[in-house]
C-alpha cells in the first residue's frame, strides 16, 4: 500500500488534486483509515492515474474522463468517444487557423495602411426573411430615392407591418461600374404575408453569408468602405458571391444630417475551395 504522499509523487499528482479524484469518485483510495483519515492507494491503481492524466492531455474534462474510466476495456466505445474528442480538436483547430488569419491580416494591413483599420470587417450570416422588393434601372446612384419614393407609396395602402429588426437596403445587380442606367433593388423586411402591387414584389429572401462594415457620416464616405470590405474578403480567403448591398439603419428618412447616417457596406461571400 501507498501513502498519499508517495502516491502523489510516483503518479506526478499533487496531493490536493488527489483528494478531489476521491471526492468527485474518480480516483478513490483503496483504504481509508477510520481513525486518521489518512487514504492509502494500491499499486494496482498508478496505471489509472497515468490514464487520467492521459485522458486530461487530451483534452478532456473530469466527468468526461470518468466515463472514459468506464468504458476502457470496451475497445470499440473507447475508440469512439476519442474519435468524437479528434473531431471536436480539430474543428477547434481550424477555428484557431481562422483567427490567427483574420489577426494577421489585420495586422498587415494595419502596417500597409494607418487608415486601413478605420472600418471594422466582419463576417456574418443574415437568415431567411420576408419582403417588399423593388427593382428598377435609375438614371444614377443618386437617384435611389426614386425606389423608396415607389415602394413606401404603394406598400403604405397595405398597412404594411416592419419587421424586428426591420432592414432597408439597396442591392446593385451591375455586373460593373455604371455611370447612369443603374439596375438595383431596394428591399424592405416586413411581418406578414402581402399582395403584389403594381411595381412592388413580396418575396422571401434566402439567408445570406457577407463580409460587411459599418459606418457613419456622410455616404461620399462608402468608396472607402467598399474597398475595405473587398481587401478584406480577398486577404482572407473569400471570394464574392452575389451582388452588393447596402443597408440604412439612419438615412435621409430620418435625419437631415449626412454626420448622422449609419449604413452597413455588405458583399455576399462563399469560403474558397
Amino acid at each position: 500500500m501507498l501513502k498519499i504522499g508517495e502516491f502523489s509523487k510516483l503518479t506526478r499528482v499533487s496531493i490536493r488534486m488527489l483528494r478531489h479524484y476521491d471526492e468527485i469518485g474518480l480516483l478513490r483510495p483503496t483504504e481509508t483509515d477510520a481513525w486518521t483519515g489518512y487514504r492509502y492507494y494500491s499499486e494496482k491503481q498508478l496505471p489509472v492515474a497515468g490514464r487520467i492524466a492521459a485522458f486530461k492531455d487530451m483534452g478532456f474534462g473530469l466527468a468526461d474522463i470518468r466515463t472514459l474510466l468506464d468504458v476502457y476495456d470496451d475497445r470499440t466505445a473507447l475508440e469512439a468517444r476519442l474519435m468524437d474528442k479528434q473531431v471536436e480538436l480539430q474543428s477547434g483547430l481550424r477555428q484557431t487557423a481562422r483567427r490567427i488569419r483574420l489577426l494577421e491580416t489585420a495586422l498587415e494591413r494595419l502596417r500597409k495602411d494607418d487608415t486601413a483599420m478605420q472600418y471594422d470587417v466582419t463576417l456574418k450570416t443574415f437568415p431567411e426573411c420576408y419582403a417588399a422588393t423593388l427593382r428598377m434601372n435609375i438614371p444614377t446612384y443618386e437617384a435611389e430615392v426614386m425606389l423608396w419614393n415607389t415602394l413606401v407609396g404603394e406598400t403604405e395602402p397595405l398597412n404594411v407591418v416592419p419587421d424586428d429588426p426591420c432592414y432597408c437596403c439597396v442591392v446593385y445587380h451591375d455586373k460593373e461600374y455604371r455611370e447612369y442606367d443603374i439596375d438595383v433593388e431596394a428591399q424592405k423586411t416586413v411581418k406578414g404575408r402581402y399582395p403584389d402591387t403594381e411595381h412592388v414584389r413580396f418575396r422571401t429572401l434566402p439567408p445570406v453569408t457577407v463580409a460587411s462594415a459599418t459606418c457613419k457620416g456622410p455616404y461620399s464616405q462608402l468608396d472607402a468602405v467598399m474597398t475595405a470590405v473587398a481587401s478584406w474578403v480577398t486577404d482572407n480567403g473569400y471570394a464574392f458571391d452575389g451582388p452588393a448591398f447596402n443597408i440604412y439603419y439612419v438615412s435621409p428618412h430620418e435625419t437631415d444630417d449626412p454626420d448622422e447616417f449609419v449604413t452597413e457596406v455588405c458583399h455576399p461571400v462563399r469560403k474558397e475551395a
